[in-house]
């Protein structure tokens, strides 16, 4: 018997990269930056906590809000094309025949199967949403697991490249530590991403190992610069 293997909880799957590509990469950024301009670690440790504190509450907030977006849109449209179906029938049956004749139906056939799916108008208005609008119904609760998904997230891939500096009281040690455990879980991280969403596995992980290099060494540079060391 063939099985076919498909990607289930894509949305999961991607508020868990939003919040853990964030979460490794500006916490290890700024304690990159701030490693480059002092030599405590506490106050570096004090930062970081803020700073994945204050970050994990904006990415959560903004996962809810783009969910609450997703949701409103959804029901404003299902609102419209009950309305439309209901107002001009024949309009409508005209784009499922449309959409059916791309499917490469007879002209025959599109009628039939037009006329039959207008005696059920719930599932009429299903069609219209997924194969006109190509919007589907969104899950319950959808804004807030995605919030909740994202922050926490966030606090996984921040506590990671800050918590080198509690073991050290030398910050340019703990950047050395962070580097090596940061650079290595950006790789990992990267490659099964990359491998969850069909992906070069590799390629995935070294773009994704470039970008968290690239943005703590910028910020590391840019405060030695400042401090003119």
């Amino acid at each position: 018997m063939h099985h076919e293997h498909h990607l289930k909880s894509s949305d999961t799957i991607r508020d868990i990269v939003i919040g853990m590509s964030d979460g490794l990469t500006v916490p290890f950024a700024l304690a990159a930056g701030l490693s480059g301009a002092v030599n405590s670690t506490g106050i570096i440790i004090t930062a970081g906590i803020a700073e994945i504190v204050a970050g994990s509450i904006a990415m959560g907030l903004g996962g809810f809000l783009a969910g609450r977006t997703e949701a409103d849109h959804y029901a404003s449209e299902l609102k419209r094309e009950y309305e439309e179906v209901a107002r001009i029938p024949e309009q409508e049956k005209a784009e499922v025949r449309e959409v059916f004749a791309g499917f490469g139906l007879s002209e025959q056939l599109q009628i039939q199967v037009a006329d039959e799916m207008a005696r059920d108008t719930d599932k009429w208005v299903d069609f219209m949403m997924r194969y006109e609008l190509g919007l589907e119904k969104p899950e319950a609760n959808r804004a807030t697991q995605s919030a909740i998904t994202i922050g926490i997230s966030y606090i996984v891939g921040g506590i990671i490249p800050l918590s080198p500096y509690f073991f050290t009281d030398n910050s340019i040690n703990g950047l050395y530590y962070s580097c090596i455990i940061t650079m290595l879980c950006l790789f990992v991280f990267g490659y099964f991403k990359s491998r969850v969403t069909g992906q070069p596995a590799f390629t995935g992980a070294l773009k994704v190992l470039v970008i968290g290099v690239l943005a703590a060494g910028a910020a590391f540079g840019m405060a030695k610069l400042i401090n003119g060391k």
